[in-house]
């Protein structure tokens, strides 16, 4: 597999050395992170040095950082009926952008009736008139909008939509997921109330995840019962080599973010010319700000199980868009919310760099995307 490219860093990183290192000391330790004795404590140590340094990363306060098994754990935990800020009233209701991940589509705790769908725009951009008119309908409201697009890398107009939900008396939450790592993030500076993060998309290890909230956030229920970790928002023993790995990735992650945005940056715009080189192409959002590392693209006539087999033959791993659909590749949601319909979105195919991403790499994948629309053209000219 050394031979191999890898270009689907938004569904899933590579392990960073950081983590590796910090795991794999943390599996020598016997202590359970609740035990009060020495061996317990040294646990726990490290769970908290992991805390402080994610809660570091996004502006936020350690105390204010709880662990969850992943994402989706963590967008669960966040979707809860009741929350309030200080003196204001529960939020009774929950609207969501119709672009996001299927774990806050799902909604969370919220019954099904008391949610609604924000539209965005043909850009993948959330509809600002359309929220405002949401929230004049009905009692306060969470308001869930993801900071980046996981498939097109659409960055959210988040400042804006965190003012009309502050002056509407709701409460904002930002599945933050996927910009994590790749541009700046703070959870004040944002206007958020909770964010969402997971360490497999910045080189930490699958299956740990964290909600960060803000100090006026309260009454949330925890999903799992049980013992008092987590400051009760949490129970059971936490994962402390994951823990100690998403640490050591978000110190990483954080040391070369800047540096890393501009290279991304220069690939990818070095990548989508390539591209354009081969065949005229849709890159979608590009109207849009985006994640410096992706680029979500189809060529009419293009079918994305087709594309997707096709790069992996030639030893190029890219995607169809989210990765989390049990291996399937079928048309997107986020592409259908924008407007795009039927051929352009059963055709998306997503490319993500990431730290270790070089020229060498794109100049791979362009070639293999050369034989691809090769044989795309060839095709046409056979049924004209």
């Amino acid at each position: 597999m050394s031979n191999r490219v890898y270009l689907d860093w938004n569904a899933t990183t590579p392990l960073r050395p950081e983590a590796r290192q910090a795991m794999t000391a943390a599996w020598d330790l016997a202590g359970n992170p609740s035990s009060v004795h020495a061996e317990g404590r040294q646990a726990r140590r490290l769970v908290e040095d992991a805390r402080a340094a994610i809660a570091a990363a996004v502006g936020a306060r350690p105390q204010d950082v709880v662990f969850a098994s992943g994402g989706t754990e963590a967008n669960a935990m966040a979707l809860t009926p009741g929350l309030r800020r200080g003196a204001s009233g529960p939020v009774q209701r929950l609207m969501v952008s119709a672009i996001e991940h299927t774990s806050v589509l799902s909604g969370g705790r919220f019954p099904a009736d008391t949610i609604a769908a924000i539209k965005v725009s043909r850009t993948g951009l959330v509809d600002l008139a359309h929220l405002r008119a949401l929230l004049a309908e009905g009692p306060p409201a969470l308001v869930s909008v993801m900071l980046a697009n996981n498939e097109t890398g659409a960055i959210q107009p988040i400042g804006e939509v965190a003012d009309i939900v502050r002056e509407a008396g709701g409460l904002l939450h930002v599945d933050a997921i996927q910009a994590f790592g790749k541009i700046p993030l703070d959870i004040k500076s944002l206007g958020a109330d909770l964010i969402t993060l997971s360490a497999h998309k910045i080189g930490g290890p699958k299956g740990v995840g964290a909600l960060v909230l803000t100090e006026p956030v309260q009454a949330l229920e925890p999903l799992l019962r049980g013992g008092g970790q987590e400051l009760g928002r949490r129970a059971g023993t936490e994962n402390v080599a994951g823990i100690a790995g998403f640490g050591a990735a978000a110190k990483a992650a954080m040391a070369e973010l800047a540096a890393n945005a501009v290279r991304q940056q220069g690939l990818r715009e070095r990548l989508e010319k390539g591209l354009r080189q081969a065949t005229e192409i849709i890159v979608f959002s590009e109207g849009a700000s985006r994640l410096p590392n992706t680029t979500l693209f189809t060529v009419p006539g293009l079918r994305a199980e087709t594309a997707v087999i096709g790069f992996d033959l030639g030893g190029i791993a890219v995607s169809s868009g989210s990765a989390c659909s049990s291996g399937k590749v079928q048309p997107s949601h986020v592409l259908a919310a924008m407007g795009f319909g039927g051929e352009l979105a059963q055709g998306a195919v997503r490319l993500s760099l990431g730290w270790s991403t070089t020229e060498a790499d794109i100049d791979l994948a362009l070639e293999a995307w050369r034989k691809l629309a090769d044989a795309l053209l060839r095709g046409r000219r056979n049924t004209a």
